[in-house]
């Protein structure tokens, strides 16, 4: 259970890194680091499907210099923990109750027991959903949330009745543990950056690619039937218009104004029905926002300073 480092992308200072078990016998990868000297608050930092720990280093290094003190993992099936099936690029639950017990796992025994209160999260895409399903479950761990980009609806077609229904029938005719239709076991960063869904800065592109250069094992490919049939299912209950007025905690949403993982208007729809709270969208911005250039991740930056109490003023 180590961390990767990279001439371009070191290992921030402080880190602590280890191994979890959740209830059901998988080993989750963690690390935490410390909050300056003088300092409280925690976040905890919630990753989007196929990423890693290493990923997101440079965003420690930024919550780090607001105060913070940082808690993260690797979901179970991507990054340094435990695969789920013996091709370990293929991403795969069999629902999205697998990782809400790795969110459980993580905050019962790292977050509350070894980092200071009080709490914060901060969920990408994928990692997004499973917070806003904490959230509807009555999950009271966070003062406050900020999801970038969350995975309310999938952007276009992909949203469609025939694309779900194509999921399940594969998956009912046996077919859930193999790549969605079209898909691979090319790691996800691996993929040329000309023509990426993902950020518009080469730089940060290059970054990721050259972690999973020094570390195949941290990559991974397409989802599996399975994970999007779940998926559909995560999204139909986010569809209902009761479910975004049921969140008791206050909620910062930024979307990506060129989108097109998940569906920003979905995003935005599901926002103004919340009842406490308020929603950004980046223009310019690709699915990533944390990993975009610095133009576009300066608003996403000013947006949470606004909203998370006790980030101090630059």
């Amino acid at each position: 259970m180590e961390l990767v480092a990279t001439p371009a992308n070191p290992v921030p200072e402080g880190a602590v890194v280890g191994e979890i078990k959740t209830p059901d016998g998988v080993g989750l990868r963690f690390a935490r680091w410390p909050p300056p000297p003088g300092r409280k608050g925690t976040v905890c930092l919630v990753q989007g499907r196929a990423e890693f720990i290493e990923k997101y280093f440079e965003v420690v290094v930024e919550l780090r210099r607001r105060g913070f003190a940082v808690v993260t993992m690797d979901w179970r099936g991507q990054g340094g923990s435990q695969r789920a099936l013996r091709d370990s690029r293929r991403g795969h639950v069999r629902r999205f109750d697998e990782y809400d017990r790795d969110l459980e796992t993580l905050v019962r025994d790292v977050m509350l027991p070894d980092c200071p209160p009080p709490y914060f999260a901060l969920g990408h895409s994928m990692g997004g959903a499973v917070l806003l399903r904490a959230a509807g479950n009555r999950r009271r761990w966070f003062d406050r949330y900020v999801l970038s980009a969350p995975m309310i609806a999938l952007h276009g077609r992909a949203m469609s009745g025939a694309a779900r229904g194509t999921v399940k029938a594969l998956r009912l005719t046996g077919g859930g543990s193999r790549f969605v239709p079209g898909g691979g076991a090319t790691a996800t960063t691996s993929l040329p950056f000309v023509g990426n869904e993902l950020t518009s800065d080469p730089v940060r592109y290059a970054r990721a690619a050259e972690t999973i250069d020094a570390a195949p094992q941290l990559g991974l490919g397409s989802p599996t039937v399975a994970w999007l049939d779940s998926a559909y299912a995560a999204m139909e209950r986010f569809a209902d218009p009761a479910f975004p007025r049921s969140l008791p905690q206050p909620m910062l949403i930024v979307g990506a104004g060129q989108d097109t993982i998940v569906s920003t208007a979905a995003i935005e729809q599901f926002a103004i029905r919340m009842r406490a709270g308020a929603h950004v969208v980046v223009a310019g911005a690709r699915h990533e926002i944390l990993m975009e250039r610095d133009f576009y991740r300066g608003q996403f930056w000013a947006a949470f300073d606004a909203f998370v109490p006790g980030t101090p003023l630059f």
